[in-house]
């Protein structure tokens, strides 16, 4: 019973990083309407910013969190600015090739000026909480009650304020949204804004339990698309509860079957589910 509850934990850490990284891209793909593939390359400049801030800057964990959200919601606005918002007009298979391209240019960047080597993120919270024979490493707690927390701040967002009211609405018509008054740039900074913040929130409260490397963002973004098929396109329910199946489908195919199988749980998962649900588990959309 307690090796159950200690994968029900690990399955609990991975499917918030998860959701947060695959939050912040069905939003983005609410407003554009096409996958952003560079969204696993601003989880990684959020690890970056984050292990930047706390190692030579010598912040505190908290502060380079904020500063890591800072540093990737502005780039991800510059890239809306700079790239997506000029091809609004264009076919949805240029938006992808811009978005690759962003990818390999951040990529090509981080390992520039930082070399290909693995670093380890230092954390403050390194202590191990036991209860009745569970062992409770404080990051993992950390990752479950942040990301949690997150997702719920995000959810209150998008349905009692206005301004979340004007990223659904944009969501389901941006036509229909810019006739009643709504200015679709600022909204789509905004959307844009956010989804980093979530891929560097993600990344910085998982780094330390993992590693930080150039091509860090590949897998999670790799998992992230599969999470929002799964989940159903542009679905935000879809995105918390398809992360959260995804990590507790590899916390347990880990702990029963192998960690060699752990990495393609979630395509075989998507398979199944799909060959039953083609429409995914949520198929309105943003909400």
């Amino acid at each position: 019973m307690d090796l159950l509850f200690q994968q029900v934990l690990n399955g609990l850490t991975l499917g918030g990083v998860y959701s947060l990284v695959a939050l912040g891209l069905t939003l983005v793909y609410g407003i554009l309407h096409v996958p952003n593939f560079a969204h696993g390359a601003f989880y990684m400049v959020g690890a970056y910013a984050a292990f930047i801030l706390m190692g030579k800057l010598g912040l505190n964990y908290w502060l380079a969190m904020l500063g890591a959200a800072g540093v990737v919601a502005i780039l991800a606005v510059i890239a809306e600015r700079l790239v997506f918002h000029p091809l609004r007009h264009s076919p949805g298979l240029h938006h992808m090739i811009a978005a690759i391209g962003i990818l390999l240019f951040l990529e090509s960047g981080a390992q520039a000026l930082f070399g290909a080597d693995f670093q380890r993120m230092q954390t403050p919270y390194t202590g191990i909480m036991e209860f009745s024979g569970l062992i409770m490493p404080v990051q993992r707690m950390l990752i479950v009650v942040a990301a949690f927390g997150l997702m719920v701040a995000l959810h209150l967002f998008l349905k009692k304020t206005i301004t979340g009211s004007t990223i659904i609405a944009m969501a389901q018509n941006r036509d229909g949204a810019a006739l009643v008054g709504i200015d679709p740039n600022r909204v789509a900074m905004l959307t844009f804004a956010i989804s980093g913040i979530l891929a560097a929130v993600a990344a910085t409260l998982y780094a330390p339990i993992n590693l930080v490397y150039p091509a860090m963002g590949n897998l999670v973004i790799t998992k992230a698309f599969v999470i929002i098929v799964l989940g159903g396109m542009g679905s935000v329910p879809g995105a918390i509860v398809g992360g959260l199946i995804i990590g507790f489908a590899e916390a347990f195919g880990a702990f029963y079957i192998s960690t060699d199988y752990k990495d393609i749980i979630a395509f075989v998962l998507l398979v199944v589910i799909l060959s039953v649900r083609p429409e995914g588990l949520f198929t309105k959309g943003v909400r």
